[in-house]
């Protein structure tokens, strides 16, 4: 069974309709915040219990909780066909292992706009608790498929017409520069590794982000918000 620590993320599963077994607040917590979980979880069905905040601590393995934890079932996956359809932006994961990075690209690509998130099965952060708190409840909302290999995934894609843009530091292309076609695939690198030579190869364009400083790169969950608001801005009208 899932734990989900925080305001946010207990808040965005309840309204995601995401099947809770029972919601634990802290004796003592208040607020409309708290309230407004307590009637979500009224309205549907979900057991409310209040307890010391140390048996929060203790369920949640002391993670910041802000006095609420929820037990219930994993976010749902999705399958690739239900979402590429439709989709006009997607976000490849090449390597990504850090949970934190995890769950703040999610939260930035659901603030952007775009459809889904893919990830490798092997070799990549999981959905975690960390993951679901750094999402700050996005994950509830956007689509995090899971893969089996990110070249054929990159293959897929460009048979569904998408172009594929890979953020890398030693990309020919400025991200404030270079057309956005329709739909469009980011494809970001791991953490210290940045994209592998063979995703690097099957990339239509290479992104950089010029820096202004003596630090070459972005870590992956900054470069993603800086590449995909400037692909939000071209979009809107």
């Amino acid at each position: 069974m899932s734990v989900i620590a925080g305001v946010h993320p207990v808040r965005e599963a309840l309204r995601a309709g995401r099947v809770l077994d029972r919601v634990l607040i802290a004796k003592g917590a208040g607020g409309t915040k708290l309230q407004e979980i307590i009637d979500l979880c009224r309205r549907q069905g979900v057991a409310v219990r209040f307890e010391p905040r140390d048996a929060l601590d203790k369920a949640s393995h002391n993670a910041v909780h802000q006095g609420v934890i929820a037990f219930g079932a994993a976010p749902r996956r999705t399958g690739a066909p239900d979402v590429l359809d439709k989709a006009q932006c997607v976000i490849l994961l090449d390597g990504v292992e850090d949970p934190h990075n995890l769950g703040a690209i999610i939260r930035t690509a659901h603030a952007a706009g775009a459809d889904a998130v893919m990830a490798p099965e092997r070799r990549a952060a999981g959905i975690t608790e960390t993951v679901i708190k750094a999402s700050a409840g996005a994950i509830e909302h956007l689509p995090l498929i899971r893969i089996s290999n990110v070249r054929q995934e990159m293959e897929n894609l460009k048979k569904r017409n998408f172009w594929i843009y890979g953020l890398d530091e030693r990309g020919t292309e400025d991200y404030d520069k270079v057309e956005y076609a329709a739909p469009a695939a980011f494809v970001l690198g791991g953490e210290g590794k940045g994209l592998h030579e063979h995703v690097r190869k099957e990339c239509d364009f290479l992104v950089r982000i010029p820096m202004a400083g003596a630090i070459a790169s972005l870590n992956v969950s900054v470069a993603a918000g800086v590449a995909l608001f400037e692909w939000r801005r071209r979009r809107r009208p």
